[in-house]
């Protein structure tokens, strides 16, 4: 009698665990999608220069990649930011720019097609002072280039900004647009309003809150 209850017993919870599993294994993890983000200004042009250049206040635009929301400049000195636009310089929270665990990478390929950040990859930091930056700046050597005689910034295709935030995740940002409005302007337009459109980011990016390097 008292094996027959024993063998019942074990055979409850041997049927138990084969539930349990079979429904911890079957549970769907929903895959990560990409958010837009539209018109972010980066700073405000103030006017020309002798040599018909644009001067800007000189403010950056610090944003969160986890919360998705602009940071308030009074932040910059913490941690709540990941990555700081100021015309088309980016920075991250980490190095010289920030108190974080921040860096970047530029890689070559398409932002679909980046699903895991490869083991071997490595992460800059900003040195401003050096000159260097981990969101490499300048036309053709980033994510930009820039045509002096149209006067139009225009993003390379092909190009992901893989950043690792200022809490030590990790994202990967396409930039779409420079102006306002989310496209290119014509070489038509005149250079006043190309200024006056332009310094206006939208991108999209997928922050992976888990803290792996796959997307």
């Amino acid at each position: 009698m008292k094996k027959t209850i024993l063998k019942s017993l074990t055979a409850v919870v041997i049927s138990i665990s084969l539930f349990s599993c079979s429904k911890s294994d079957s549970t769907v993890v929903a895959p990560l999608t990409a958010t837009t983000v539209k018109d972010l200004m980066a700073d405000t042009i103030l006017g020309l220069t002798s040599q018909g250049m644009p001067y800007s206040a000189g403010k950056y635009t610090f944003y969160s990649l986890e919360k998705n929301a602009i940071v308030a400049n009074t932040d910059s000195a913490t941690t709540k930011w990941d990555i700081a636009l100021n015309g088309t310089k980016i920075l991250t929270n980490g190095g010289t720019s920030g108190i974080g665990l921040g860096g970047a990478f530029v890689q070559v390929g398409l932002f679909d097609e980046l699903k895991t950040i490869s083991t071997d990859s490595v992460f800059k930091t900003d040195n401003i002072s050096a000159g260097i930056y981990a969101i490499t700046y300048g036309s053709g050597k980033g994510w930009y280039t820039y045509d002096p005689i149209n006067n139009l910034i225009t993003p390379l295709a092909g190009r992901v900004l893989v950043i690792r935030t200022a809490s030590g995740k990790y994202a990967k940002v396409e930039i779409i647009s420079y102006y306002k409005g989310g496209v290119t302007l014509p070489t038509t337009a005149t250079d006043a309003e190309k200024l006056s459109k332009q310094r206006y980011y939208t991108f999209r990016y997928i922050f992976q809150p888990d803290g792996t390097k796959i997307f």
